[in-house]
């Protein structure tokens, strides 16, 4: 199996544990084989990032483990090869590689019908007549019982024949579905004769027009890991009802292999929300621009923003398995993507919101170049020389005309350290005479100072960062924010719109950055010095149009704005 630099997720958890107690016994002859099974309707999202982690971890971590992907593609209405394409993608990003070929769920439409045909032979299925509202109806609720289907007692012949008529395409959709007959009266309303095909007269991404009846997501799952020899099913805990169903029908056709089924808590996130169909929602009415928009937390999206698949590997890894369903903080997967970027991510010097600096003694027309390290902590990453001149730029909020006691920064008659350059000194600040804005800053330096020191032994307590103005390249810079201002979106049923941070996403189109970035690869992730991390927008920054977008910031503002209020 392909392996990425991430710490392995690995550990002690009761699914792994099952399993170490399943190969002690020679369980399954020794074999453990597990599965990602997603359905193409959408594009993965951080909670799916958790199941392939712990599905392909499995795969890595004992020895002979297999791990298949597969795509439930049973409903053609809403799926899409784009999102297939998007699917694949995100597993490999992630650094997995899967066993053998890709496997899809319609490889096995014959053989599902097959079973079908032999659960109407064996009294086990039939074709029922009820439009969706009186199957509603005749369900019964939590504490009701439901009531039979009048269709449920038809003959095995007349079932056969309705059945291969809904095949051949005789009927419309909604007039006839094929349900399992299990118990109207169970307290567990999946075994309340559940649905396991219905006519969609749809052309399907890989059968084309060939069906125009296609099996249920239940019946299809269970029989699709049988045919597939998995060992271990691992799904979330929405699925632990379902069990029961998995199982009655595995035990009814009495398949050779008989996968367990076994549940673990989905992943919840602060700050965001977790169904396709929700995000779906977020694209298709503008609120995000596209399901790889940096705000989303699909895999897509943080790939985009500049997350690494070591960090998100590692994120899962630190929440680990459990059956208990919580709220993961998304401080979580932010500080795990800073510990990642810290120890990768070169450095460099970029200014968002320029102010223009004129060092007044400095030699008109002469150009030096600065040498810096690369990374502070890692000296075999080399250095890099930056252009130093007479007009610089520096960060607006570097200044101050009348700063308070402890500001350590520029301000009228104070010095400070230019990274790596010279101290300079605040001698007159230029305005505009119509609006009173700061245009431009007047300094002097010290030609002694260069590199950090002076010959008389004096030290300044503040150092920024700046680019010369004569070299420096523009670049947009695209703030990325939370997408959500609630911690929870959708506590208490509200409309999780109504809780959209309206500055998620703050665009600055006149940044300054240090002009080897304009060779850089796009998605590589830099830190911008005392900014943050930054990366390469992958689609729309080009040496001519730099584009940046904000991965993450050097410490947790929001922790901070929480204690604040």
């Amino acid at each position: 199996m392909k392996q990425t630099d991430a710490e392995p997720v690995q550990g002690s958890d009761f699914i792994r544990n099952t399993i170490k107690d399943d190969l002690a016994v020679n369980k399954n002859q020794g074999r453990v084989a597990t599965r990602f099974p997603p359905e193409p309707n959408g594009y993965l999202h951080i909670g799916h990032a958790k199941s392939i982690c712990l599905n392909f971890g499995i795969s890595e971590e004992f020895e002979g483990a297999t791990c298949n992907l597969r795509f439930d593609d049973t409903n053609p209405v809403k799926e899409d090869v784009e999102y297939i394409d998007s699917i694949v993608e995100d597993v490999t990003w992630l650094g997995f590689s899967w066993n053998g070929e890709i496997r899809y769920a319609s490889d096995y439409f014959e053989t599902l019908y097959d079973f079908a045909v032999q659960l109407i032979k064996d009294g086990k299925a039939y074709v029922c007549s009820l439009s969706a509202d009186e199957i509603r109806e005749y369900r019964g609720t939590l504490t009701e019982p439901g009531k039979d289907s009048p269709y449920r007692n038809r003959s095995v012949e007349e079932n056969l024949d309705l059945f291969k008529r809904m095949r051949n395409g005789d009927f419309s959709d909604g007039a006839h579905i094929l349900r399992a007959k299990i118990d109207m009266a169970s307290p567990n309303i999946n075994l309340r004769d559940p649905a396991i095909y219905r006519i969609k007269k749809a052309e399907h991404h890989r059968t084309g027009d060939a069906w125009c009846i296609y099996p249920m997501y239940d019946y299809t799952h269970c029989i699709s890991d049988a045919l597939e020899g998995i060992t271990h099913s691992l799904c979330t805990l929405e699925f632990e009802d379902h069990r029961p169903l998995y199982d009655w029908v595995l035990d009814t056709l009495k398949t050779p292999c008989h996968p367990q089924q076994i549940e673990f808590s989905r992943l919840n996130l602060s700050y965001t929300v977790m169904s396709k169909r929700k995000l779906l929602q977020l694209v298709e009415e503008g609120h995000v621009n596209g399901w790889d928009d940096p705000r989303m937390p699909t895999i897509s999206g943080l790939r985009r923003r500049g997350y690494t698949p070591t960090a998100i590997r590692n994120f899962c890894r630190r929440i680990g398995i459990s059956k208990k369903d919580s709220r993961i903080d998304m401080g979580v997967l932010e500080e795990c993507l800073r510990d990642d970027l810290n120890d990768t991510a070169l450095r460099v010097m970029g200014v968002l919101e320029p102010l223009k600096v004129v060092i007044r003694n400095y030699p008109e027309g002469q150009t030096e170049t600065v040498e810096l390290m690369n990374h502070p902590l890692k000296p075999e990453l080399g250095t890099r020389n930056v252009p130093f001149s007479k007009v610089i730029y520096i960060e607006r909020s570097d200044f101050m005309e009348d700063p308070p006691k402890k500001f350590f920064r520029l301000g009228p008659g104070k010095e400070v350290r230019l990274r790596g350059a010279y101290y300079i000194t605040c001698t007159d600040v230029v305005k505009d005479e119509a609006t009173g804005e700061i245009k431009e800053l007047v300094c002097t330096h010290d030609p002694e100072s260069r590199g950090g020191g002076t010959p008389d032994g004096r030290k300044v307590k503040g150092t920024i960062h700046w680019v010369s103005a004569e070299h420096a390249c523009s670049a947009e810079i695209r703030l990325y924010d939370r997408l959500f201002l609630s911690e929870n979106p959708e506590k208490g049923g509200a409309d999780f719109r109504e809780s959209l941070n309206p500055d998620s996403l703050t665009i600055i189109r006149d940044a300054r950055v240090e002009p080897a970035l304009a060779n850089a690869k796009p998605g590589t992730v830099f830190q911008f010095e005392r900014q943050g991390y930054f990366c390469v927008e992958p689609r729309d920054s080009r040496a001519e149009a730099l584009v940046f977008n904000r991965t993450v910031t050097l410490k947790d503002t929001w922790a901070k704005l929480s204690q604040e209020g």
